[in-house]
């Protein structure tokens, strides 16, 4: 979809609001353009030596023009500002909405903090689609107007319009292209800086070593260069077309003068005609610079659109509705001859897998790195798809798997995952109501977060930084453990759970979430030898395929 065709989607979406700016735009610039014929009249009467009623009635009247027009630009704004709170609100939900929901193969090979970031191009359109949709508006209506008008006056001017209409059409022609071209290589390089600067502070202990920091520098100048030279290119677009509209002043003013004062010497435009003219000139001429200098927001804004077009074009996971009132009483997973292929892998890591688990096992995956246990973990949860195979629930082999419904059920902990900024409580429980202060309890003893929680200055309401950063590497485990137990899931899906803790406090946290009161099924993967002793199933992988399912 191009830049123009995505703009015009958006706005769209808020016709009313565009529809009535521009109505008002129409009045204003109707209003705008009668004033000259105002002052001519009063240039007329003055000219003539009379002074009456009707010279005050044209005072009043062309004062209350100018009174009106800045009541119409009132109501501009307080539309325009409405308009840009709903690009906002629904730019925020759609990054909102999409983020979780987009298919792990659209992520991969690419950071998905970095790709967030491109919701700051909102208020590049925020700001743009206002001066485009008022200045560029009110602009080309003056020009249209003001051509009309002039061509009242003598015909000569209706030569200066198709001139002017010319010039426009030459400056977007050849200049539209290769400036939202460029403006696009810029907005490129702008996010990789933003990027390797996020980057920096992500990192920021390993670049505190001099030597580290000298490489963060030279990365980040030669990026700066990059971003510099499409920067310049693009400047140099804007450049000519303002050097174009500079000449066009020179040429159409000069013209202009010399032929009213021509018309006004041989009696064909009296004085205050030509005053009129004159100022009608000056207001078309003045609205042709504001759309020429208006282009570089409109390359900005259509870069923005497109940027953000990168995140809305991603495709999200199949929607299922789910059903609370009617969830599975337990989950019985069947696993029929899947494969899975990373998007640039030239081999498959899982290969012809098929497998049964019933409710309550307790299943260990292990094998040497490389061996799809993780992947075999993520296909399991729903995390990835398959590229062929099925996943059955429950035996139904004729039903499509409801994703939601089953997410519904499950927890899991992926390896890498952290708390995010928030309450501890907030970190545990996501606020869902279904969850009592009992079993909160419940789960924040059985991970031996108690006495961790009751030296916190705010208990369970004290903020956590992003990616957990104020906790030890095992309390975050212990929360991230507490959040995947606490509405007592059907299954539970661990990649290395409690690598980060010492023995003896990982082996009774093992203890508890495999306890036999516990009916829930664990499927994990894991560093700590603890959790083969209490899995009562172990499977070995190699190569992407199952060598050895053994129940003990």
């Amino acid at each position: 979809m191009k830049p123009l065709k995505r703009f015009y989607n958006l706005l769209e979406l808020d016709k009313k609001d565009v529809y009535q700016l521009f109505f008002y735009g129409i009045l204003s610039g109707l209003i705008s353009l009668s004033l000259p014929l105002g002052i001519q009249a009063i240039t007329n009467f003055i000219q003539s030596g009379r002074a009456s009623a009707s010279w005050i009635v044209l005072i009043v009247l062309v004062v209350f023009g100018v009174a009106l027009v800045g009541v119409l630009a009132l109501m501009q704004l307080r539309i325009m500002e409405n308009l840009q709170q709903k690009i906002f609100i629904r730019s925020s939900f759609e990054f909102a909405v999409r983020l979780p929901k987009i298919k792990f193969e659209e992520y991969y090979n690419t950071y998905p903090p970095e790709l967030a970031n491109r919701f700051f191009d909102t208020l590049m359109i925020q700001k743009g689609t206002a001066k485009l949709l008022i200045d560029f508006s009110a602009a080309i209506l003056q020009i249209i107007f003001g051509i009309i008008l002039l061509s009242l006056y003598h015909n000569y001017f209706i030569f200066f319009g198709m001139l002017l209409l010319l010039l426009l059409y030459f400056i977007f022609r050849f200049s539209y292209n290769p400036g939202l071209e460029t403006s696009m290589k810029e907005s490129k390089y702008k996010y990789k800086v933003a990027g390797w600067l996020q980057e920096i502070a992500r990192n920021n202990f390993s670049f505190r070593n001099n030597l580290h920091h000298d490489y963060a520098l030279s990365k980040n100048d030669a990026l700066v260069s990059d971003y510099l030279s499409y920067r310049e290119q693009h400047f140099s677009i804007i450049k000519n077309q303002f050097s174009q509209l500079i000449v066009f002043k020179i040429i159409i003013t000069a013209s202009l003068l010399s032929i009213g004062g021509y018309l006004v010497l041989s009696q064909q435009m009296n004085i205050g005609q030509f005053v009129a003219a004159e100022i009608i000139i000056l207001l078309v001429i003045n609205s042709v610079e504001k759309i020429v200098i208006g282009l570089e927001t409109l390359y900005d804004v259509l870069t923005s659109v497109e940027k953000i077009g990168l995140i809305t074009d991603m495709k999200l996971e199949e929607e299922f509705p789910v059903d609370y009132d009617n969830c599975y009483t337990s989950i019985a997973l069947e696993v029929e001859k899947i494969n899975f292929k990373f998007p640039d892998s030239k081999t498959k890591t899982l290969n012809n897998i098929s497998l049964h688990v019933n409710q309550g096992e307790r299943i260990f995956i292990e094998g040497p790195n490389g061996s799809g246990k993780t992947t075999m973990i993520r296909v399991l949860s729903g995390l990835i798809q398959p590229l062929n195979g099925s996943i059955s629930i429950n035996d139904n082999s004729f039903k499509k798997i409801n994703l939601n419904q089953f997410r519904s059920q499950i927890e899991s902990i992926i390896y890498g995952e952290t708390p995010f900024e928030g309450t501890v409580l907030e970190n545990i429980t996501f606020k869902t109501k279904t969850v009592t202060d009992e079993t909160l309890k419940w789960a924040i003893e059985g991970m031996q977060l108690k006495e961790f929680i009751m030296t916190l200055p705010k208990g369970l309401e004290t903020p956590l930084f992003p990616e957990g950063k104020q906790l030890s590497s095992s309390n975050a485990q212990k929360i991230l453990l507490a959040r995947s137990i606490v509405s007592k899931p059907k299954i539970l899906f661990y990649e290395d759970p409690t690598d980060h803790m010492d023995d003896p406090i990982a082996n009774q946290i093992i203890d508890f979430i495999t306890a036999k009161e516990h009916n829930w099924t664990i499927i994990v993967s894991s560093k700590n030898p603890y959790w083969k002793t209490k899995c009562s199933r172990h499977i070995t992988m190699q190569k992407g395929e199952i060598i050895l399912d053994q129940k003990i």
